[in-house]
C-alpha cells in the first residue's frame, strides 16, 4: 500500500525548484486543494483545467483584482457582447493577411538584428541576448513607436510580469508594478491622441480607428490593451523560444531532426507549450457551485488552474513527462487555435488572441537562430534551469557555436 504524501504547497521553495514532481502528487492524490494563503482552490488534472477554461460557469471576474491594478480594464475582464466586440476590434491585426504582409517583416528584422549582435562572438545567452528582447521589440515596432524606446518598454514589461507573478505579495514588486501603470499611461495616452489625429500604417493606428457597430476603443481601452500585449505577448514568446531551444538541446536527436526538416519547427513549439508552458497557472472564478475532481467549489471562490500540471497529465498524454516533437496525441495543425489539444493558450472565449503572432515569432526566431548557429550547443556547465511560479522558463541559456565570419 502506498502512503499518501503531504499535499504540495505551490509557494514553497521545493515547488519552485521542481513543480513537475509536485504536480504528479497533486494529480494523483490531491486533485483539489484549498490554499489558505492564496485564498484559492488549486486544480491540477487536465479534465478539470479544461472545464475551467471552457464551461460558461467559470468567469474571469478574478481579473478585476488580479490584473486591473497593473493593466486597467482589458478584454480579459470583459464578458458577453462587450468582450466579443472588443476582441473583434483587436483580433484582425494578429491573424491572416494583416499579420503576414504587414508585421512578418517586422518580426524578421528584429530577429535578424538581435542575432547579428552576437553571431560573431562564438557564445551567447539566448535568454538575456535574444528571448527577453525579441517579442518586446516586435511589439514596440508593430505599434509604430520609436525604436529607441525598446529598452524602456523592456523595463515596463519586466515590471508588469513581476507584478502578475507576485504570489507572495512582495511590497516592492507591487509598488514597481503600480508605478509602471502610471508611467505607461503618461507615455501612451498622448501618443494615442496624436495617432487618432494622424493615423498611420501601424497597429496603434489600427486600434485607434477600429470600429464595429458604432463601438470604438477609448484611449484608456487602447492603453490597457498595450499593457496587456506587453505582458501576454511578451511572456509567451520570451519563455517559449528559450524553452524550445532548452528542450531541443536536451534532446540532440530531435534538434538534428528539426534542423534537417524545418517543417518540424511548429511541432517543436507545440510540444514545448505542452511540456514546459510559459504560463503555468491561470485563475478563474465560478458563478455557481461546480463539481470538480475531489469535491465542490463554491460560487465566487477563486480557482487556480495549473496548466503546467494539466499538460503533463498521463490520463491525457502518453509518456507525458517526455519531450517528443513526433508526439501523436498533440495535433500541431490545431495547436495555435481555439481547437488546441493543449492548454497553454487557455481555451474557450478567452483563448489567447495573439497565438498566431506567437507562432510567427517562434518560427522566425527558431529558423533564423538555426541558420546562423549551425553547430549550436549548450555551454559547459550550463544547466538551463527553469525559474518562476506563475510564469516559468529558463533563467539563462548559455550556448556556444562557431563564430560567424
Amino acid at each position: 500500500m502506498t502512503t499518501a504524501q503531504q499535499a504540495p504547497d505551490i509557494l514553497s521553495p521545493a515547488f519552485a525548484a521542481d513543480p513537475y514532481a509536485s504536480y504528479r502528487v497533486m494529480r494523483e492524490q490531491y486533485p483539489l486543494i484549498w490554499h489558505e494563503g492564496m485564498q484559492s482552490y488549486i486544480v491540477s488534472r487536465y479534465a478539470d483545467v479544461e472545464k475551467a477554461f471552457k464551461d460558461p460557469v467559470f468567469t474571469s471576474d478574478n481579473y478585476d483584482w488580479q490584473l486591473e491594478p497593473v493593466h486597467g480594464r482589458t478584454i480579459l475582464q470583459m464578458g458577453g457582447r462587450e468582450h466579443s466586440v472588443r476582441r473583434a476590434l483587436v483580433a484582425p491585426a494578429f491573424r491572416g493577411k494583416e499579420l503576414q504582409e504587414k508585421f512578418l517583416p517586422v518580426i524578421e528584422r528584429n530577429a535578424r538584428e538581435l542575432i547579428e549582435a552576437f553571431a560573431a562572438d562564438g557564445s551567447a545567452d539566448l535568454v538575456a541576448q535574444f528571448a527577453t528582447w525579441f517579442p518586446i521589440n516586435v511589439i514596440v515596432d508593430m505599434l509604430g513607436l520609436p525604436r529607441e524606446d525598446h529598452a524602456r518598454f523592456h523595463g515596463w514589461y519586466t515590471s508588469i510580469i513581476g507584478f502578475l507573478g507576485n504570489l507572495t505579495q512582495d511590497p516592492e514588486v507591487t509598488a514597481a508594478g503600480l508605478r509602471t501603470r502610471e508611467e505607461l499611461a503618461a507615455y501612451m495616452i498622448p501618443v494615442i491622441q496624436e495617432r487618432r489625429a494622424n493615423p498611420g500604417d501601424d497597429l496603434l493606428s489600427a486600434l485607434c480607428t477600429a470600429e464595429i457597430d458604432g463601438t470604438t476603443m477609448s484611449d484608456e481601452d487602447i492603453k490597457a490593451f498595450v499593457s496587456l500585449l506587453l505582458a501576454a505577448g511578451g511572456e509567451t514568446t520570451d519563455k517559449a523560444i528559450a524553452g524550445v531551444f532548452r528542450n531541443l538541446l536536451a534532446n540532440p536527436d530531435q534538434l538534428a531532426a528539426v534542423r534537417a526538416d524545418r517543417e518540424l519547427v511548429p511541432a517543436a513549439f507545440a510540444e514545448t507549450l505542452r511540456f514546459t508552458p510559459p504560463v503555468h497557472m491561470i485563475m478563474r472564478q465560478p458563478s455557481a457551485d461546480v463539481e470538480l475532481s475531489g469535491g465542490t467549489v463554491a460560487a465566487g471562490k477563486t480557482v487556480t488552474c495549473l496548466i503546467g500540471s494539466a499538460n503533463r497529465d498521463g490520463e491525457r498524454y502518453a509518456d507525458a513527462d517526455r519531450f517528443d516533437v513526433f508526439r501523436q496525441d498533440l495535433t500541431t495543425a490545431n495547436a495555435f487555435s481555439a481547437a488546441a489539444d493543449h492548454l497553454a493558450f487557455a481555451l474557450g472565449r478567452h483563448f489567447c488572441v495573439g497565438a498566431l503572432l506567437a507562432k510567427a515569432e517562434i518560427e522566425v526566431g527558431v529558423n533564423q537562430l538555426l541558420d546562423a548557429l549551425p553547430d549550436l550547443a549548450l555551454a559547459e556547465g550550463e544547466t538551463a534551469e527553469e525559474q518562476g511560479l506563475f510564469t516559468r522558463g529558463p533563467a539563462s541559456l548559455r550556448v556556444t557555436f562557431t563564430p560567424k565570419g
